[in-house]
């Protein structure tokens, strides 16, 4: 999910949209909220269940470094007293931020990441990921066809799929009666929305979205066509309450904002809890992402990473992941497992007509640059 925050902690604690589902519960009086914390609790799982008979036993702590929302204390603690092994987790909303961090060498703890598609194939290149010992893997091969050999690291080399979504818009229905059904509702209805939509705080899905209204590719690398988006998002700037990737919840439930742009496992939830707000994919497009689970190179408890990936690839992990977190998950067998009222959510499983028109965000090589540049000037004006 291509998604700058890192703070420290043993455990999640960031204020995350579930804290602000609950925390908001007077507001959104006659919502049930009881499920939002729902456990892993169930699952009943041993040391053995996770490895391979084969590999050595893992031990110390396991430090990951991953988005916001992809594990929860529960995990965390059934993870620990499965295995023995500790679990400290920092995260971050960009995956440029993890890749700087990484680097930069402050990311020399870290035995488990979740990069996005696009940055597995970037970190790749860069020899940064271990190509993955399958003999260690169990229950890969559960997963659904489209992620058995993905386009950005063929036959899963050095990553495992552990989650996929969209990017859409969250809007007031209430207020916005008109459903904002494409990118281009933005520019159309500026002074309406003016200094009460924010867009996402990330060059390659915000710039991606001003290039898909235009009719061009999520992906596109052609520099006028990119000059041209640049002059388009220059034009709604004004418009903009901020760019934001997080913290936007508080602000749309007060009405200082009617409008967001944002990640489906963040606006989802809030739609699901509220159905005030509403989530929209794009119908000429938007980007479709796949997060994975990866182990750099400079990974200190690789034992205890491939422990940590053993125990999600469980179709009961994940299925129940899904439940708390709403994230679409690429195991076939933990979709068997699925409610039949969340496989019918299309926010959560969109038809494949509109998923055609959608793309996965790719390196774009030397256009980086252009990118680059074009968002500080975005930012900075």
């Amino acid at each position: 999910m291509p998604r700058q925050l890192s703070r420290n902690s043993s455990l999640l604690s960031r204020k995350s949209r579930r804290h602000f589902l609950q925390g908001s519960a007077a507001a959104l009086a006659g919502i049930g909220l009881s499920n939002c914390r729902r456990t892993i609790g169930e699952t009943e799982t041993t040391a053995s269940d996770t490895s391979s008979d084969d590999a050595p036993a893992a031990s110390g702590t396991l430090h990951i470094y991953t988005w916001a929302d992809y594990t929860d204390d529960e995990l965390a603690a059934q993870f620990t007293e499965a295995t023995g092994i500790d679990v400290k987790i920092d995260v971050y909303d960009s995956n440029e931020t993890m890749l700087a961090k990484m680097q930069a060498g402050g990311g020399a703890n870290y035995s488990l990441l979740y990069p996005s598609d696009y940055m597995v194939t970037e970190m790749i290149g860069l020899e940064m990921l271990t190509a993955l010992d399958k003999s260690r893997l169990v229950g890969l091969d559960k997963m659904r066809e489209k992620w058995a050999s993905p386009v950005y690291d063929p036959d899963n080399t050095h990553s495992i799929p552990y989650s996929w979504g969209t990017t859409g818009l969250l809007y007031n229905s209430e207020v916005l009666t008109e459903v904002p059904a494409d990118w281009n509702y933005l520019w159309e209805n500026k002074d309406v929305l003016s200094r009460k939509m924010t867009m996402l705080d990330d060059v390659r899905e915000t710039l991606g979205a001003v290039l898909s209204s235009l009719g061009y590719s999520y992906n596109a690398t052609d520099p006028a066509q990119l000059e041209e988006a640049y002059q388009r998002l220059l034009d709604l700037k004004p418009s903009l309450a901020s760019f934001k990737s997080f913290g936007w919840q508080d602000e749309l439930l007060s009405g200082d904002l009617l409008l967001s742009m944002v990640y489906s496992v963040e606006g989802i939830p809030v739609s699901i809890e509220n159905p005030t707000f509403k989530y929209v994919i794009p119908e000429s497009g938007s980007s479709v992402w796949t997060d994975t689970m990866v182990i750099p190179t400079s990974a200190p408890n690789i034992d205890a990473a491939y422990e940590w990936i053993n125990f999600n690839l469980q179709p009961q992990v994940s299925k129940e992941t899904v439940e708390r977190l709403y994230f679409a998950t690429p195991n076939g067998e933990a979709m068997t497992m699925l409610s039949q009222e969340l496989l019918d959510n299309k926010d959560l499983f969109p038809p494949e007509d509109l998923l055609a028109k959608c793309e996965g965000i790719a390196p774009v090589g030397e256009a980086n640059a252009l990118y680059d540049e074009y968002w500080t000037k975005v930012t900075s004006a």
